[in-house]
């Protein structure tokens, strides 16, 4: 594992052991922290349920479980970062965790459907939004904040948003969101708030920190100086996006037969419908098998098999969904000073012996 900061606890995965499989086990799975991990009490426990709702509730772990009926789901969760040590060879970005292609991981995870618990909640007039609060805490310009986030009322009451309590058939780990957290599948991960403290009904998006001040995307002539956050665009979906596993930048490959493999995922409401490799820098291009895929809001894992001539080599990979969307080529007019959701044609360079 890459352990890119202590604390706030951020640690990537390696892209050749995301491949390994299509489930990440739990001690592979990316961990991203904002602040402070909360340790929590699960007796002790209860969520909240507030804003503009019919009954205000207080739910503990145990009456989640018996009151409501349990859903599985594999799901994909990205980090709106994911990639963005590529976008500093466009412009340097100051203050960021330097992700590589690792901050994304796949797991199977259990819990409540969050629409049955609204359900029981009652909605009331005028609630348009779901905000979550999670219990961890981050100094953000000299102030305490909570991590939180908020999704439409139309997202909440779908039948694809876990109130999650298990990951891969265990417990969820103190690293991501004993006991209760949010899983949003097709949404950055931002939106999976872990270790949720409270979730309320409101007519507007969240007015948390996080949400209206940090995850946003700005276009690449505005500076963090520059940037007026009322007028960024609120990060949601997870782009179209694939990724080469192995070989790696830098790597030394043998000439002759070679397998490539990576992922690919999209949350824009369509599914992948192929990969395309190439191994001259983008000229020309082959269609890569998609050996895996199971949920509609999971990675799917490609390959391919080359045979590679001496001497360097930059291999380009591009996924299609089935709108007929592709990536952009390039990556300078998505540079931001946040340096969010890099998406271009991903490149890796090696040499070839």
């Amino acid at each position: 594992m890459i352990v890119y900061q202590q604390q706030p606890l951020n640690v990537g995965t390696p892209p050749g052991l995301l491949r390994r499989s299509f489930i990440t086990p739990t001690r592979h799975f990316f961990i991203r922290e904002h602040g402070t991990q909360p340790t929590v009490n699960e007796d002790s426990y209860r969520l909240l349920m507030n804003g503009l709702v019919q009954r205000q509730m207080e739910l503990s772990c145990a009456e989640l479980r018996m009151r409501f009926p349990a859903h599985t789901m594999s799901a994909t969760i990205e980090c709106a970062g994911n990639r963005r040590d590529e976008l500093t060879s466009v412009r340097p970005i100051p203050g960021e965790v330097p992700w590589g292609a690792g901050a994304i991981s796949t797991a199977n995870w259990r819990g409540v459907l969050l629409r049955d618990v609204l359900s029981a909640v009652g909605i009331g007039e005028g609630a348009y939004y779901v905000a979550f609060v999670g219990m961890d805490e981050a100094q953000m310009e000299g102030q305490q904040h909570n991590f939180g986030s908020s999704i439409t009322l139309e997202r909440a009451l779908s039948t694809d948003v876990l109130l999650a309590y298990e990951m891969n058939n265990e417990p969820l780990t103190p690293q991501h969101g004993f006991p209760l957290r949010v899983i949003v599948p097709g949404c950055i991960g931002v939106k999976s708030v872990k270790w949720l403290r409270s979730i309320t009904l409101q007519e507007q998006p969240s007015t948390n920190y996080f949400y209206a001040h940090d995850y946003k995307l700005f276009p690449p002539d505005v500076t963090k100086e520059t940037a007026d956050w009322n007028c960024g665009k609120v990060l949601e979906e997870i782009p179209l996006n694939s990724v080469i596993c192995d070989p790696q930048a830098g790597q030394t490959c043998k000439a002759g037969p070679q397998r490539i493999q990576g992922y690919a995922l999209t949350g824009q409401g369509a599914s992948i419908e192929r990969v395309e490799l190439s191994t001259d820098g983008g000229v020309h291009w082959l269609t890569t098998n998609i050996v895996e895929r199971s949920d509609p809001w999971a990675w799917c894992l490609w390959e391919a098999n080359v045979d590679l001539a001496p001497g360097p080599c930059q291999l380009v990979v591009r996924a299609w969904d089935t709108r007929q969307h592709t990536q952009p080529e390039r990556m300078e007019p998505l540079w931001n000073f946040k340096g969010y959701v890099n998406n271009a044609w991903h490149r890796v360079q090696v040499q070839v012996v």
